[in-house]
Parts: structure tokens; C-alpha cells; sequence
């Protein structure tokens, strides 16, 4: 079975040019899988898994070859990472950042994640060389202007923290014809259709308000206020309907989700002894293929295979992320006659993923 799902999956990412060399491309794949099967990010812990024909020392020398020399092309991850989005409807962006100190070293990663359903993929991200602090307008132009060239209309919606504000930024948003929902600080002043000027935290009481057609950070758009259980403000500024910010920013817990499985619940990515970014970057590309793969096969064994258990407090017993986890794990040390039949649906999907894109020359390949 082992076999059986390495070399279906990985006749499938070969056809994506994330780099060149046809060497390169197969060590990619087993690289993900000795992700998957290490949880951990250690080069160490990952050359245990690569190849048991081989001294795992042999194997870690290797990997730091691959992190020193390759040259990824990330436009070609995206568009692999792609694959595990449907092919019709909307897609939600949500960006955000993740930071850590390792000793000196600050890692600030920004990044934009992909959502449609129950599915979500990071794709695209940089590494911020700033001390930790806020990205840059500039910063976030110019990965959603990646997603944009990417995904074209298909963007349905972006939702960001607030963090993510001011004129050239969410002008920008406004004028590619991006929906957006962005958190505002609460002290960024409503100004109306009448010329009042107004403070959010006075108008802000204990019913949700809804406001239409306000200038604020002189862009026009939409406010939703509401007062949290805690007594916070939730200040939301958009483009789509003031009474459906509230719900639309929820949706914004899919990126915690996700930086949760990179890190302590997934792959333990904060435990990085690399220093150097661009190395930080292709393990962050490595992390979020394996990722894209678990969260897709998590989806397919709920809906195909078994139900993920429901707890007495309403939530799931397991993410579709830690389902496929632990499935792609148990497949690869276990020989189970019915793996297969399984396994082969999932793959045959895969395909036609691929080839959708490829006809509509989504992907290059």
C-alpha cells in the first residue's frame, strides 16, 4: 500500500514544474511524506523517513543540499496547491501573519490562504525581514496581487484582521474588485452620507448596529459594530452588506486553523533551527503541500468513507486536517485489503483536478 499511494500521488505532482530537475521533483514528494510521517520539521527527524535504502545521515545531507541549491518556482506551488480546491465557485483569501523568535532569529511570515467549503490551502506567502513588526502595505499588495493573477474572479471574498487596514491598502482592495471585510481599530473615525463624523466606540452600543454607504480611511464601504461578551469592539468595514460582515468575518478562523496545524498541532514548524529566509520559505512550500494534501484526504474520508465523529459539545472529535493525517500515516505502515479501493477513488480525483486545470491551462506542466 505504501507504494501503492507514494508513486499515485506522486505521478501527479510530478507534472507540476515546481523546479526543473526530475531528481528534485521526486525528492519534493518524498520530503512531503517524511513531513507527514515525522511530524516534524527537523531535518533529522525527516531523512528517518526519506529513504530506508539509505543512512538516514546520507538522507539529512541531501535535504540540506535541496535547501541550500534548489530554486522553486512558487507561482507552480500555488497551482499544485490549487489542485485541492474545487474547480467552480468562489474562493474566500484570508490573510494574516504568524511569528516566533528562534534565539535572535524573528521568523514573521505573512500569508494568504484560499478557502472554498471545507477546504482551505495556503497560497502564496513571504517572509517578512522586518523584527517582527506589521507587514507593509506594499507587503500585502503584492501576494494578493499573486492570488489575483492566479485566481482572477474566481475571488469571492477577502477577510483580514486589523492589522490589514489603511486608504492605499484597502483602496487597492476596492479598486481590483475584491470584496473585502476587514476588523478596524476602534479609534479610525465613520464618516456619513451627512457629513458626521463619528467615533465607532460611541455609536456602538448593546445592539448590533449596522451602517450603509461610510467613509472610512477615505475609502467607502459598509460598518458592522457590535459589542462582545467580553465588552470588545467589533468594528467590521467592508464592501458587501453591513448586516453580513459579522457573519462573513467568523470565517476568518480558518487561517488560525491553519497556522495551528503548521505549528503545534501539526508539523511543529516553529521548531526550525533555520535561520536563512529563503530556506524558511521552501520548508513553508513543503509544509503547505502536505498540509493541502491531509486537509483534502480528511474532507474525502468524511464524506466517502466514514464520518468524523460528533462530540456532545457539537464539534467534530478530529479536524479534516488531523483525519487525513492520521489516515495517510496509518496507510503507509499498514497493509489493508481494503486501502485500496479507497486509496483509488481519491487518487482518480486527484487526476481530474489536474486535468481540469490543465485543459483551462490553469497549470503549466
Amino acid at each position: 500500500m505504501k507504494k501503492y499511494f507514494s508513486t499515485k500521488i506522486k505521478e501527479i505532482f510530478d507534472k507540476v514544474e515546481i523546479v526543473s530537475h526530475l531528481a528534485r521533483k521526486k525528492f519534493i514528494f518524498s520530503f512531503v511524506l517524511g513531513l507527514i510521517k515525522s511530524r516534524k520539521v527537523h531535518f533529522c527527524e525527516v531523512a528517518e523517513h526519506l529513504n530506508h535504502k539509505t543512512k538516514a545521515a546520507c538522507n539529512e545531507v541531501r535535504i540540506q543540499d535541496f535547501f541550500r541549491q534548489a530554486v522553486l518556482n512558487y507561482e507552480q506551488v500555488a497551482m499544485l496547491l490549487c489542485l485541492f480546491l474545487p474547480r467552480k465557485g468562489k474562493v474566500r483569501l484570508s490573510i494574516d501573519r504568524t511569528e516566533w523568535d528562534f534565539g535572535k532569529c524573528q521568523v514573521n511570515i505573512l500569508m494568504v490562504l484560499a478557502s472554498h467549503g471545507k477546504i482551505q490551502v495556503p497560497l502564496y506567502w513571504s517572509l517578512l525581514d522586518n523584527k517582527s513588526g506589521n507587514s507593509s502595505t506594499q507587503d500585502r499588495i503584492d501576494v494578493v496581487a499573486k492570488c489575483l493573477h492566479l485566481l482572477g474572479n474566481r475571488i469571492g471574498l477577502l477577510v483580514a484582521d486589523r492589522e490589514f487596514m489603511g486608504h492605499k491598502w484597502l483602496k487597492y482592495l476596492k479598486d481590483s474588485g475584491i470584496n473585502f471585510c476587514v476588523r478596524m481599530p476602534k479609534h479610525h473615525l465613520i464618516e456619513r452620507l451627512d457629513g458626521r463624523v463619528q467615533q465607532a466606540q460611541e455609536l456602538a452600543k448593546s445592539h448590533p448596529l449596522s451602517l450603509s454607504d461610510c467613509l472610512v480611511d477615505g475609502v467607502w464601504g459598509n460598518v458592522y459594530l457590535k459589542r462582545t461578551a467580553q465588552g470588545d469592539l467589533l468594528y467590521l468595514f467592508g464592501t458587501m452588506e453591513a448586516k453580513h460582515l459579522g457573519t462573513v468575518y467568523r470565517r476568518r478562523w480558518t487561517i488560525e486553523a491553519c497556522f495551528q496545524a503548521f505549528k503545534s498541532r501539526g508539523f511543529d514548524l516553529k521548531s526550525t533551527h533555520l535561520k536563512d529566509l529563503e530556506k524558511l520559505k521552501k520548508l513553508v512550500a513543503m509544509v503547505s503541500i502536505a498540509y493541502g494534501l491531509c486537509v483534502s484526504l480528511g474532507i474525502y474520508q468524511d464524506a466517502r468513507v466514514k464520518k468524523i465523529k460528533i462530540k456532545k459539545h457539537g464539534y467534530k472529535a478530529n479536524s479534516y486536517f488531523r483525519t487525513g493525517l492520521n489516515q495517510i500515516r496509518e496507510m503507509l505502515k499498514m497493509k489493508a485489503k481494503d486501502w485500496h479501493q479507497r486509496i483509488e477513488i481519491f487518487i482518480r480525483w486527484l487526476n481530474r483536478q489536474f486535468q481540469y486545470y490543465q485543459n483551462t491551462h490553469f497549470l503549466v506542466g
